[in-house]
């Protein structure tokens, strides 16, 4: 085939430019000025939960096959991403109440809680919950892709096949636990990391990366939990939600409970 003929890529529509553009509609009559600004932020996060989730794919990949290096620039990328999403909560709460309340109503049943992309972050991570699938429509993409996170190991598991692979004595109940169930403390698996601590540098670097990442996403969960109350107080949420009131019960609840607890050991 000739290529003389072929369209030179430029930077529009290597980017979609015009696609992209294309999709921030407001609803509201007017449309109100301030409804942009939340459209704009809000599919903005949902590409950073693709970036998270294409990056966490990449790092539970390098984990498992005891890639060291691979998985400390990956937690890394991760950690710089989860910075600007908490950055981001800043933008948002330049939008005073009074400005969200005049497009609010025209939302109508839409809710962050059914981001399907947050939720299979969260899986990913290793925070298990099987309520949140029945979020999705019997049969949508999003509800069959949530569910394939669903059954799939978690960084997790793959950290724990990595510490494996490096000749640390990981527990039997960590290595064959059930996937599906959200990471619980085991005190036979803090003994093993209070090893590595102890005796392997390089896992000790991968294991405080992990600590990042943990701490990172509990702040961006209080932010958007103190952003929430700053913007609607602690009125029910759109689509029916319980608001921040839910959300306060999510704040302080660590992805990975063992790396915690051997702190007060060391």
């Amino acid at each position: 085939m000739d290529g003389s003929n072929r369209v030179p890529i430029t930077y529009g529509s290597y980017l979609r430019i015009p696609e992209l553009l294309s999709l921030q509609r407001p609803v509201s009559d007017g449309p109100e000025h301030d409804e942009m600004l939340f459209i704009v932020v809000h599919q903005v996060y949902e590409l950073w939960f693709r970036q998270q989730i294409h990056e966490g794919t990449k790092l539970r990949d390098s984990l498992s096959q005891g890639d060291l290096g691979m998985s400390g620039a990956t937690l890394r990328r991760m950690l710089v991403i989860l910075k600007t999403m908490v950055a981001q909560v800043d933008v948002l709460e330049t939008m005073t109440p009074v400005q969200f309340l005049s497009f609010r109503s025209f939302l109508e049943s839409a809710s962050g809680f059914q981001s399907w992309q947050f939720r299979a972050f969260e899986f990913l991570l290793g925070k298990k919950n099987p309520r949140v699938i029945g979020l999705q429509p019997e049969g949508s993409p999003e509800r069959r892709a949530l569910e394939e996170a669903f059954r799939a190991p978690t960084v997790w598991d793959a950290f724990a096949r990595a510490l494996g692979r490096h000749g640390v004595a990981v527990p039997a109940s960590v290595l064959g636990r059930d996937v599906t169930q959200p990471v619980a403390a085991d005190p036979a698996m803090q003994e093993a990391l209070i090893a590595v601590y102890r005796s392997h540098p390089a896992l000790r670097d991968v294991s405080e990366r992990l600590i990042d990442l943990d701490e990172g996403v509990q702040e961006w969960r209080y932010r958007h939990v103190k952003m929430v109350e700053r913007t609607i107080g602690f009125k029910q949420g759109t689509g029916g939600s319980a608001g921040a009131e839910y959300l306060r019960t999510t704040l302080f609840a660590p992805l990975y409970p063992d790396l915690w607890a051997i702190r007060t050991a060391l």
